[in-house]
């Protein structure tokens, strides 16, 4: 784990990709891939269609030193990969515990970027975790099988509010513990 010039965040290597912190450079792909509606109705927060400045405010959210939340980008670049494949974030919870998040650009799905990223964090544990959760949709499969093969364990069933569905989804929850 090296520290980024420009973050305290970690930059942490995956096999594939490095996981960076968010630079406003990256707001054409963000916006590209989070403005598509299969990305964003897989997640709590991303609306859709995308609003204007809906990207931007999410760089500068993701830069401000005082966020509860640290996200990096799943960067390929130097492995002739897109500069952004996607985003993975943890987000500070009480008593050492955090959330993790994130998704893959659809032109990126089924390729194991995902469990390549959660794998990745994990083992760097950058926020010193001794627990992460995680949620996702009972209609995202794909994404209860990255967890489940990180060794996250199913703990319950749930609702969460998608932005991009405008409704509450019935949600999977996950639970790791880490030594």
């Amino acid at each position: 784990m090296k520290l980024d010039v420009v973050s305290s965040q970690p930059v942490i290597e995956a096999t594939r990709f490095v996981l960076r912190p968010v630079r406003r450079s990256d707001a054409g792909l963000l916006g590209l891939y989070t403005g598509d509606e299969r990305v964003a109705r897989f997640t709590r927060s991303i609306p859709h269609p995308l609003p204007p400045g809906t990207t931007e405010a999410f760089i500068q959210r993701a830069q401000n030193r005082d966020h509860s939340e640290d996200v990096w980008v799943m960067d390929g670049a130097a492995q002739g990969l897109s500069e952004v494949l996607g985003v993975i974030g943890l987000d500070r919870m009480e008593r050492d515990q955090s959330q993790i998040g994130y998704w893959v650009a659809p032109a990126f799905w089924n390729t194991g970027l995902a469990s390549e990223a959660v794998h990745a964090l994990i083992a760097a544990n950058p926020q010193g975790c001794k627990t992460i959760f995680a949620e996702v949709f009972q209609d995202n499969p794909g994404s209860a099988r990255v967890l489940t093969n990180a060794g996250f364990e199913y703990i319950g069933d749930a609702e969460a509010f998608s932005v991009a569905r405008g409704a509450k989804v019935a949600t999977w929850t996950y639970l790791k513990k880490l030594d």
